[in-house]
């Protein structure tokens, strides 16, 4: 694990997903870094949150299917420690921890998503899978940044799925008539439009990811432009 990849681990660490060895050095970064102290604050609210709001109770036909669907399931053998299997199984259960966690606590950490868009199930499934996706790529990079004016921006790229995760977090509301754009620029800082939002996102963007090296905020008229008018009050290096 890089040092940066040590800021992706604070969904598993709220979950108690963690391995001992990772927990005992992410506890010592938390030590160090305030943006993950208050990202780990966050998501404990919002799985509160989350579990207030949207529970909900199984079918009573559930324990009944399952009961039928065991005398039908063939055991797997057991994996056993030490061996290739075990490692593989170990990293596979570690990303999917990691991603469906991450991803499903990120966006309701992220402030701007208020816990009535749950209740919206179809969409915010959809959204989770989407960054589950992009977590859980082995390129997956993620880079920070704070906004002009408050707030902080969190941005995960993947060249390998061509998709970008993008949270805004603590985004002051722009002016009246005024709306905060986003963009993807290439190194010759030519800017493409990602989306327009108002408030704080967390959002997934499929495609045209692959040669983009930065990612920008601008604050344009209602509507967005074409082309950013202002300086960027955000511009993270992917």
């Amino acid at each position: 694990m890089t040092e940066a990849d040590v800021h992706t681990l604070t969904g598993p660490y709220v979950l108690d997903a963690l391995p001992d060895d990772e927990r005992t050095r992410f506890e010592a970064h938390l030590a160090e870094c305030p943006f993950c102290t208050a990202e780990v604050a966050e998501l404990r609210e919002a799985a509160i949150k989350l579990a207030t709001q949207v529970e909900e109770a199984p079918p009573l036909h559930l324990k009944t299917n399952v009961l039928k669907a065991i005398e039908n399931v063939r055991q797997l053998p057991p994996v056993v420690a030490g061996t290739p299997d075990a490692v593989a199984a170990r990293r596979y259960s570690r990303r999917s921890v990691f991603a469906l966690a991450a991803a499903a606590l990120v966006i309701a950490g992220a402030g701007g998503v208020a816990v009535d868009q749950y209740r919206e199930k179809n969409a915010a499934v959809e959204v989770n899978r989407q960054m589950a996706a992009v977590l859980a790529q082995p390129d997956a990079k993620t880079s920070h940044g704070g906004i002009t004016g408050g707030g902080q921006a969190t941005v995960v790229r993947s060249a390998r799925a061509d998709a970008v995760v993008v949270v805004l977090h603590d985004l002051r509301k722009p002016p009246s008539g005024k709306v905060w754009q986003l963009w993807l620029m290439d190194a010759s800082q030519k800017a493409r439009s990602i989306g327009l939002t108002s408030g704080d996102l967390a959002t997934v963007i499929q495609g045209g990811v692959v040669g983009q090296t930065t990612f920008g905020l601008t604050e344009e008229p209602r509507g967005g432009s074409p082309a950013p008018t202002t300086t960027p009050v955000a511009a993270i290096a992917l």
